[in-house]
């Protein structure tokens, strides 16, 4: 007979290595999942209002094709606005890297004055730097083919979300019935309501953090557009996207700013301007609309936020860090439903004990 160690041993050690399987299957099959992934949650964002156009007599297959159309509208537009403006900073590359060189300069000498680093320890020979905007080492055609197939990669896996979206939309019923049909009659009911909650809190998270994130690009632009910064309208759209990514993405933005901001210009007034832009919307984004726009619709810990971002990046890189949190989310709604997994949705959640069954 097993002894109680040996019985935890065994326990442990088969949980590790499914979730080392786990990790490998959800790193291999990244291509398939991401934008599978992706597509469902977009659909749970659209589903009310296919949800409308079909209580107005409209065909559900009119109605999904409409809803996905509408998505697939808006994100071509923010890509060709991103695209443009990253055409500008591309042309200007050459300009920003020559007012960059004698600053990255000094604080180099900085560096080697008032730190123990040696020079060797932070000297990098230039032909081991990759340099945007010039050649690098491979031939001309290897270049060209490998970012023509990147671009083809791209446009196929964007395009297969809303594929994926359609169907989903179209055919949920099928899906739901499917799902009900794993569990015995008499659980249906609670099945139900957690593939209910699963849907609104999503659709409340995206809603909100949207919101957010048009209310974020305003600001962004007209603190940085009065600053003088160069490119204030791209830099504005990428922190404020980047806000979607819990707390790191609001560094990553502010960090964009400098680079292209302060660090190429080297005006105080334009470093205070910065400075003051992010300090005013990041105090307006976590005491005005956190609360009030995105609420308390995603019941999770900040730790764990944090945590799950984390592992989404190193599962699916940005993709992963983005729809880390939604994920989450529905997972614990799920962990909360059913009593034997109730403690770690407890442990996942961000309300006190005493709030709590």
């Amino acid at each position: 007979m097993m002894t109680k160690g040996k019985r935890f041993l065994l326990y442990s050690t088969l949980v590790v290595v499914f979730l080392f399987l786990l990790g490998m299957l959800l790193v291999k099959a990244q291509a398939l999942l991401i934008p599978f992934t992706t597509a469902v949650i977009l659909a749970m964002l659209v589903l009310p209002l296919s949800q409308k156009l079909e209580s107005l007599s409209v065909n559900r297959t009119l109605a999904s094709f409409l809803n996905t159309i509408v998505l697939l509208l808006i994100s071509i537009a923010f890509l060709i606005i991103i695209s443009f403006q990253v055409k500008n900073i591309m042309n200007d590359w050459g300009e920003i890297r020559t007012i960059m060189k004698p600053k990255l300069e000094q604080l180099r000498e900085f560096i080697l004055e008032h730190s123990p680093m040696s020079a060797e320890s932070i000297d990098m020979d230039e032909k081991d730097i990759p340099v945007l905007g010039e050649k690098s080492g491979t031939p001309e055609g290897n270049e060209a083919f490998a970012f023509f197939n990147s671009v083809l990669g791209f446009m196929w896996h964007f395009l297969l979300t809303f594929v994926y979206i359609f169907f989903l939309l179209n055919y949920r019923s099928k899906f739901k019935k499917f799902l009900l049909q794993l569990f015995p009659k008499e659980k249906n009911e609670e099945v139900r309501k957690v593939i209910k909650r699963s849907t609104k809190v999503t659709q409340q998270y995206l809603v909100g953090k949207t919101l957010l994130i048009a209310i974020l690009a305003v600001l962004y632009s007209v603190g940085l557009g009065v600053s003088g910064v160069d490119n204030f309208i791209i830099i504005s759209l990428l922190a404020a996207v980047l806000s979607i990514i819990p707390y790191i993405g609001n560094i990553i933005g502010f960090g964009i700013a400098m680079t292209y901001g302060f660090i190429t210009s080297g005006e105080t007034a334009l470093l205070v301007g910065i400075i003051i832009t992010f300090s005013v919307a990041q105090f307006v984004e976590s005491y005005i609309l956190e609360p009030y726009v995105v609420g308390d619709r995603v019941d999770l810990h900040p730790f764990f936020v944090i945590l799950a971002a984390v592992l989404g990046n190193s599962l699916w890189g940005i993709m992963g860090m983005i729809l880390a949190i939604p994920v989450l989310a529905i997972f614990n709604v799920i962990l909360l439903d059913i009593p034997s997994l109730r403690p770690f949705g407890f442990l996942l959640s961000n309300k006190p004990p005493s709030e709590k069954v």
